[in-house]
This record gives structure tokens, C-alpha cells and sequence, in this order.
């Protein structure tokens, strides 16, 4: 560490020194105790994959930094011993882990490694209120807690421990590395960069002017839910206009999420639920892909030729390899899987290159 990074260090130090010194002088009762929330968990199979015989399944529940307790699936390798690696999953936005995260999890247990997949805070069978909202601090924070959780079991080695992000949480598990040095491999598949899409709309489209406008409703919006004492969201079921006249790739989305489709579950927050009417706040204003440029461990970047969101995977990728994050682009790849749209890397067995994701990880952790 050279001289100025030392008295950067010691700066800091003293700040949080001196703060933790005046919080204790105004609370003597303060408490630092890391506690858990007590959860009701499904426990019988409600997933919308079935269920391997290769693997023993069950509920777990660990808590982010925030304090909020989260929900698992953790799947493990039947008769499996010793220490084994290690893979948290999340995603896709609005989804649940009862839905294609699970079937990662799940698929990837059954090639030897321990692995949970697992509700994000304020969603699903997880913790945190208000319900059926979003953060991309606390989201990319809900897989470091999973690292927390994983690097502390008995039966994995904490060394070997890597995260998959599906669609929105592609994006998240990318920011999650660029800070989490003990994540060993990341995998984003079919990747959306939601802060990007909330700011600038699909394909850039939204100007300065558009995004204000966007702002100013957000802003009222949080005026009335203060008044009204609850937060607004649009009816499940929302119309989104006649089927016939919808972009193919909400069509790919309503044939998945939807009752009637074929990964429909009702605690899903897509086409179920809906996300409350000022979820897109932070995630305007906090460009999450800002450092990825820095992650110096592997990354897999996987997306269909054919999907809307192509573009979020080609420029990550992009950013990580090129310019400053050259340095580092050694262990990165982009695999681009021909033919293939957004939601074929949901849960089409036939296109998930699980191959390929189990070869790059191994590589990346040493076996």
C-alpha cells in the first residue's frame, strides 16, 4: 500500500471512528446483533421445473446487510461429501427462485456443486418491506449475502464460490463482482442492465427530456403514496394492449409469466403482482455497471443472437475488456448463442448451455 493510500485508509478510519463514537454517546442502547426474520416457507415442491432425483433439496434463509432476511432453495448432490463449490443464483427480474433460477440451481447441482437459488429482498418468500420493489444496492447486495451464507457452510469451500444472474440480475451479479473479491467466476446470462433500460429505455431511446418527464411523475408519485399512507401499483393483470399488436419479446415474456403460461407462479411479481409504481427511482440514478470494468475474476457473459436485449451483453462485455478493463479481460467471454431470444435462456434445456457454464466455472475455481 503506498503513503497516500495509507492516509486515505486512516482518514476513513477516523470518520467512522468518530461516528461510531457519536452514535454510542447519543444511544447507549444501541445493538449490532445480526438477527433473522422469521419467514413462512413453502415446503412442499412448487416449482415449475421438476424435480431431480439426483440432488436433496431443501429451505434455507439467510440475511443481507442490511437486515433482511432472505429465502433459498438449496440444492446439494446426492451423497456428496466434503467440502464442495459453491453457486448462488438469482433472477430473472420480477421472477422467483421457484422459477428458471431454480432450474439453474438445480441443473448445476446435479453436476457436483452445492448451490442456492434465492428470492431478492422485498420479493417472493424473502424479507424486506416495501413489498415488490427494488434497489440496485440492496439487490447486488442480496448476492454477497448469499456469499456470506455459502462461505460459511461446513460443506463448501469458501475458495470456490461463484454467482449466475439471470436477465435483470445479470446486471446485478456483474456489479456484485466489481466490488465481492470473493467472488471466483460470475455468470450472467441473457443479461438486462436494468438501470440502464430504467434511464435510457430500450435501445438508448429515452432522451434527457423523456427521462425528466419520467422523474417528474416518479416524484409525484411519491408525494401521493405519502398521503394516501401505502404504496401505488398498478392492478395484477395490467393491460398491456392487444396481444396482437405487442413486440415479440413481450409476447416471449407473457407465454412464460402469465397464468396459463408455462412458468406462471403466483408469487412472481411479473404479470402477477406488479412492482410498485416508484421501483424504477434508484434505478435511473445508479449506473450499476460503472466499475466492471475492474473485476479482475472470470465472467461468462452468455446471450441469444436473436434476443431484444442482445446489446445489454455485447456492450458489458465490451466495457470489461476494452480500455481500462483490458488488463483484465484474460478470464471474460461472451458467448452468443445463435438463434436463440431472451427467454430461451429461461428455461429452454435445449439452448442453456450448461456445458459450457459448468467448463467455465471449474476452470475459473481449479476444478
Amino acid at each position: 500500500m503506498t503513503r497516500k493510500m495509507t492516509l486515505i485508509a486512516l482518514g476513513l478510519a477516523a470518520v467512522f471512528a468518530l461516528n461510531g463514537y457519536v452514535s454510542a454517546a447519543q444511544n447507549n442502547e444501541g445493538d449490532d446483533t445480526m438477527k433473522e426474520e422469521q419467514l413462512v416457507l413453502t415446503q412442499e415442491w412448487d416449482k415449475t421445473f421438476p424435480k431431480s432425483d439426483k440432488v436433496d433439496h431443501r429451505k434455507v434463509t439467510f440475511h443481507n446487510r442490511y437486515g433482511i432476511t432472505l429465502a433459498a432453495d438449496l440444492y446439494k448432490p446426492k451423497n456428496a461429501e466434503g467440502k464442495l463449490p459453491a453457486i448462488a443464483v438469482c433472477g430473472p427480474f420480477g421472477a422467483v427462485k421457484e422459477q428458471c433460477s431454480g432450474l439453474y440451481a438445480q441443473t448445476m447441482a446435479e453436476r457436483g456443486f452445492l448451490t442456492i437459488a434465492f428470492d431478492p429482498s422485498f420479493t417472493g418468500e424473502s424479507g424486506g418491506a416495501v413489498r415488490d420493489t427494488a434497489d440496485p444496492a440492496i439487490n447486488s447486495e442480496d448476492f454477497s449475502a448469499a456469499v456470506d451464507y455459502l462461505s460459511c457452510r461446513d460443506d463448501v469451500d469458501p475458495e470456490k464460490i461463484s454467482i449466475i444472474g439471470i436477465c435483470g440480475w445479470g446486471g446485478f451479479a456483474l456489479n456484485a463482482a466489481a466490488m465481492d473479491t470473493r467472488i471466483k467466476a460470475t455468470v450472467a446470462s441473457t443479461m438486462y442492465d436494468m438501470t440502464r433500460v430504467s434511464a435510457k429505455g430500450y435501445n438508448d431511446s429515452v432522451d434527457e427530456d423523456a427521462r425528466y418527464a419520467i422523474k417528474e411523475q416518479l416524484s409525484n408519485a411519491r408525494t401521493a403514496d405519502y398521503q394516501s399512507g401505502q404504496y401505488a401499483k398498478p392492478q395484477p393483470g395490467a393491460d398491456t394492449g392487444a396481444e396482437e399488436d405487442l413486440p415479440q419479446f413481450v409476447k416471449d415474456y407473457m407465454a412464460y409469466y402469465t397464468p396459463g403460461g408455462r412458468a406462471y407462479h403466483r408469487r412472481a411479481v411479473n404479470f402477477s403482482r406488479n412492482w410498485v409504481n416508484t421501483s424504477s427511482w434508484n434505478l435511473i440514478n445508479m449506473p450499476i455497471l460503472r466499475y466492471s470494468k475492474e473485476i479482475r475474476s472470470a465472467v461468462l457473459v452468455i446471450h441469444g443472437e436473436k434476443a431484444h436485449s442482445c446489446y445489454f451483453s455485447r456492450d458489458a462485455f465490451r466495457e470489461m475488456t476494452t480500455g481500462e478493463g483490458e488488463k483484465w479481460a484474460a478470464n471474460k467471454e461472451l458467448f452468443i448463442i445463435p438463434g436463440a431470444v431472451h427467454t430461451d435462456l429461461y428455461d429452454n434445456l435445449e439452448v442453456i448451455p450448461f456445458d459450457k457454464i459448468e467448463q467455465f466455472i471449474r476452470q475459473a475455481i481449479g476444478g
